[in-house]
């Protein structure tokens, strides 16, 4: 069989690690392939070889049958290959116009021709579905509009094979469900799809087949029709993996945190949280339920000070917290795992230990007289490393070289570590494995049976049920009802968040 792409006996290796250790990759013409595996198992780095960003040390790659060098991503946008990145690569400032003919601009009579362009940028949006404005800027417009802004910047350079790098890590779960509906179409096109995720309902719902690759070595590709949840899951960690989160009932005691008539504004300055008031008491996870938008963000920054409240009060354990810098809110009691761990988690070019030592550096053993003692923080960065499973070659790589699972469990091996009184989780598992996802979700569960209390922030609804104890539900800033984890479910929680009320006499 002839297939799009081929991928044979691909080595790629960095100082101390090897990423790809003799994989093979095969897909065929107009299918949506999955490739799966941990967090860190080598999926990007596969992909970036793929598409030029890499060379790889041993294997060869073949596009339509033809044996090929992509040296770089010229090259693989010549051969009709395009990428979806992570991390979107597009200028804040510029409109979507702007950002997808940024390299390749046309020109008319010596000036760029941005007119036509994008009636061009427009007539692909709506072969494909995508519903984008040529002239928006794209600091205006939402997460998931700029991911397609990305696929239109491969589709306007003549992509053939995309490729999506964990393309709903960021999205809302109708973001999610249009992107479902954008690959579909995509396909009917004749497009084929490469989609490196770990989400295994995603890969079920539209995937064809799936290759699974785990810490750098291929396992095997299996038909998804023919596959389960377990199978692969199975196959990804290489050990059987619990579904269910196994908890106790709760023994709540006295109130840890007390928000009373909080108000925060945003980047806009319009109130985000408006006269909000929460408790949330040692000995409980109390998940905050709301679509996103809804003041998610400004209440966990007015919390953590990373953002000054308009009015009310904030306490932890007593003490009135409000205002305070980040670094007084630490020291009173607070751990904070940040919603976004490259902005607020880690310093990328610091490394692995210094950053799991971010909140105690300045304190001994580790400081004296104002000099770093690196033998004892590194000593206590091993420690942790081991014990969160942090995959690194060494405390002293750039927290940059990990995957994300990894640099999220730097973070909460850090923030956990120091047994702060309260525990803020803002979207903990975002973008991790089930294996990972696992992991943090019963670190969590041991903070609150030591008596933490715990504020667990997720946009996954399954997530918040299923680790929270009770749920507070967010709406345009308020909190509009609190229910008991157990006594609710999905259909409830939603009908909450999107503002309507709940009947009488349904669940309690």
């Amino acid at each position: 069989m002839e297939y799009v792409v081929e991928m044979n006996n691909i080595r790629k290796e960095f100082p101390g690690i090897v990423a790809n250790d003799n994989i093979t990759l095969q897909v065929k013409q107009g299918e949506i392939h999955a490739l799966l595996g941990e967090n860190g198992a080598g999926k990007s780095t596969l992909m970036n070889v793929l598409f030029g960003l890499y060379q790889p040390e041993k294997g060869e790659i073949k596009v339509r049958g033809e044996k090929v060098a992509i040296t770089d991503p010229n090259v693989a946008n010549r051969l009709g290959i395009g990428m979806v990145h992570q991390h979107f690569m597009l200028v804040q400032k510029f409109t979507v116009t702007e950002n997808i003919i940024l390299g390749s601009e046309p020109t008319k009579l010596g000036s760029i021709d941005v007119r036509k362009a994008a009636k061009d940028v427009k007539d692909i949006s709506d072969r494909y579905g995508l519903k984008v404005d040529p002239n928006a800027k794209i600091v205006d417009i939402s997460v998931g509009m700029q991911q397609r802004v990305e696929i239109l910047k491969t589709l306007y350079r003549g992509a053939e094979i995309l490729i999506f790098d964990e393309p709903t890590a960021a999205l809302t779960p109708q973001e999610i469900k249009e992107l479902i509906q954008i690959m579909e179409n995509l396909i009917s096109e004749g497009k084929s799809i490469i989609l490196i995720t770990h989400k295994l309902k995603e890969i079920l719902q539209v995937c064809d087949r799936c290759t699974v690759i785990r810490r750098g070595q291929g396992i095997g590709t299996v038909e998804v029709a023919e596959a389960s949840e377990n199978s692969l899951a199975e196959m990804m960690v290489g050990r059987e993996v619990n579904f269910e989160v196994e908890k106790a009932e709760a023994q709540p005691n006295d109130v840890v945190l007390s928000i009373k008539d909080l108000v925060v504004e945003d980047i806009r300055g319009i109130e985000a949280v408006e006269g909000l008031s929460l408790d949330v008491r040692g000995a409980e996870i109390m998940g905050i339920a709301g679509v996103d938008g809804n003041g998610q963000t400004e209440l966990i920054e007015a919390i953590t000070g990373l953002k000054k409240a308009k009015s009310g009060s904030v306490h932890v354990s007593g003490k009135n917290i409000t205002g305070l810098k980040p670094r007084k809110v630490t020291e009173s009691g607070i751990g904070h795992i940040p919603q976004d761990r490259h902005k607020h988690g880690l310093v990328l070019d610091f490394t692995v230990g210094e950053n799991v030592l971010l909140q105690t550096y300045y304190q001994k053993p580790y400081t004296k007289n104002g000099v770093l003692n690196y033998s004892k923080m590194y000593e206590k960065a091993r420690q942790l490393i081991e014990e969160y499973d942090v995959r690194t070659p060494s405390e002293k790589s750039l927290a940059r070289s990990m995957s994300g699972g990894n640099q999220q469990k730097a973070i909460i091996a850090r923030e956990v570590d120091r047994s702060p009184d309260l525990l803020i989780a803002a979207q903990p598992t975002r973008g991790l494995d089930v294996g990972a996802i696992e992991f943090i979700h019963r670190k969590l569960i041991e903070e609150r049976d030591k008596g933490r209390a715990v504020l667990l922030v997720s946009l996954e609804l399954d997530e918040v049920l299923n680790v929270s104890d009770r749920i507070a539900v967010i709406y345009e800033g308020k909190i509009v009802d609190i229910l008991n984890a157990k006594d609710t479910d999905e259909k409830e929680l939603g009908l909450l968040m999107a503002g309507g009320k709940r009947e009488v006499g349904e669940i309690q």
